[in-house]
C-alpha cells in the first residue's frame, strides 16, 4: 500500500504544479501518467506524459526512484494497481 499511495501523492503533486488547462485534460495526463509509472519505463515518461514539460535532473531522480518502487511491488500488489487503472479507464 506505502507504493500506491506514494504514486498517488506524486501524481497529484505534479498534476497541481503543471497547472494543465481543462479537467478532461488533467484526467488524460494522470491515466497516462498512471499507465507509464506501472508498465512503461522511466524514459517513457519523458517522451509521453511529460514531453511537454522541462523536467528537472532532480525530479527525473525521484522519478527513477518512484519507478523502481513501482517495478518492486509484489505481482499482486501491481496486478491489482493495474485492474484499477482498467476499471477507470474503462
Amino acid at each position: 500500500m506505502k507504493g500506491s499511495s506514494t504514486l498517488l501523492l506524486a501524481a497529484a503533486a505534479l498534476l497541481c504544479t503543471c497547472g494543465l488547462a481543462s479537467e478532461e485534460e488533467d484526467t488524460a495526463f494522470f491515466m497516462d501518467f498512471l499507465q507509464t509509472l506501472l508498465v512503461g519505463d522511466p524514459e517513457e515518461l519523458y517522451s509521453g506524459p511529460l514531453s511537454k514539460y522541462d523536467v528537472s535532473p532532480a525530479c527525473k531522480e525521484a522519478l527513477t526512484e518512484l519507478k523502481s518502487c513501482i517495478d518492486n511491488l509484489q505481482p499482486a500488489h501491481k496486478a491489482e494497481l493495474i485492474k484499477l487503472l482498467v476499471a477507470v479507464l474503462g
